[in-house]
């Protein structure tokens, strides 16, 4: 098997896979918390203000997403073909819901009537909280398995996939990203938004410290065999103590009004918790609950070694251009919110 810098290429393109997901989650996740959060706003200009703060990056947030998805049917084609048709019916939902955001954002200042705006702010928040959880709940199945046979079909339902530690999992994802929404409009927004914004930054922060305790507890309930790895290598106990300091530093931050910190520290967070869920799963890819001979790993899931090569080749010159352009479109629009004749 052929290796870069002593690591395989399967296990390359998984971290490659990873990393996508984890940009996808940090950047897509603030945004989609923002809309969340967004029927909290009473006032059109404080609903207009929200809208345009995420404005100039949403679209181009969600292309990592686009990316993580072509990666992993590249890197992992039996993986994509198992998890997309175990969850066929989630993602279809999250694909609908997906587009009626986008058109919601859109259309929403289109026309001047009540009651015309209030319809798409009520699509647009509901369909971030839905995406968010429908990604939690993927997350939650990934992690504690799901029932797939040796030809890596699956055969439960849908409603298999709604377990309790799922569902768990899909509303830390949506605390998590509440947080990390409110912090990021806090340091886009002025006056009494930003006044306000203060206070859900504290709130959804003390909802997503509760859910994060209430997932690990369910964790050790659900899934007591993820502390084995720990135990095994107890170097590895770094990665959630730093989450904890992560997660208490975002509470600090916030408290002392330093808030790009702030924002920071809650994107470390969310990398540090996919980290976490990677140590878990690895060289796990797919957890077979039927059989642990039907796992589908790293190495029977990947595709050739020449393929898996030229593609690295590929993602390292694309993945830093990707990464260069959002860091670009970032700092082009830094600052508060100005709103203008082009603002939604």
């Amino acid at each position: 098997m052929e290796t870069f810098l002593g690591i395989d290429y399967p296990t390359w393109w998984f971290l490659v896979v990873g990393a996508v997901f984890t940009g996808y989650a940090i950047l897509d996740g603030f945004d989609l918390g923002a809309g969340a959060l967004h029927l909290f706003f009473n006032k059109e200009e404080s609903r207009r203000t929200a809208l345009n703060a995420i404005g100039p990056v949403w679209d181009g947030n969600e292309v990592w997403l686009v990316i993580g998805g072509g990666a992993l049917f590249a890197g992992f084609p039996e993986v994509y073909a198992t998890i997309f048709s175990a969850f066929y019916i989630p993602f279809m939902l999250f694909l609908t819901v997906l587009i009626l955001r986008a058109i919601a954002i859109e259309f929403r200042s289109k026309e001047p009537m009540l009651w015309w705006r209030k319809t798409w702010d009520i699509i647009y928040s509901v369909a971030s909280i839905l995406i968010a959880v429908l990604l939690g709940i993927v997350l939650g199945n990934v992690m504690q398995g799901i029932p797939i046979n040796k030809d890596f079909e699956y055969e439960g339902g849908f409603l298999n996939l709604l377990n309790p530690y799922a569902l768990i999992t899909g509303v830390t994802v949506l605390a998590l990203f509440m947080m990390h929404g409110a912090t990021y409009l806090i340091m886009k927004t002025e006056n009494r938004l930003h006044t306000k914004l203060r206070v859900l930054a504290k709130n959804t922060s003390r909802f997503f410290v509760i859910s994060y305790v209430t997932l690990t507890m369910a964790t050790l309930i659900y899934l007591p065999q993820t502390a084995d790895k720990f135990r095994a290598n107890p170097w590895l106990f770094i990665v959630p103590v730093l989450t904890v300091l992560t997660i208490i530093n975002t509470r600090r931050l916030l408290e002392k009004g330093v808030f790009f910190k702030a924002f920071l520290s809650s994107a470390l967070t969310s990398a540090l918790l996919l980290i976490t869920v990677t140590i878990n799963l690895f060289p796990n890819i797919v957890i077979s609950t039927i059989d642990p001979a039907f796992n589908i790993t790293v190495y029977n899931g990947a595709s050739s070694q020449k393929s898996l090569g030229i593609m690295l080749t590929i993602a390292a010159i694309g993945v830093p251009i990707v990464a260069a352009y959002t860091i670009f479109v970032f700092w082009t629009f830094r600052g508060k919110v100005k709103m203008d004749e082009t603002s939604y």
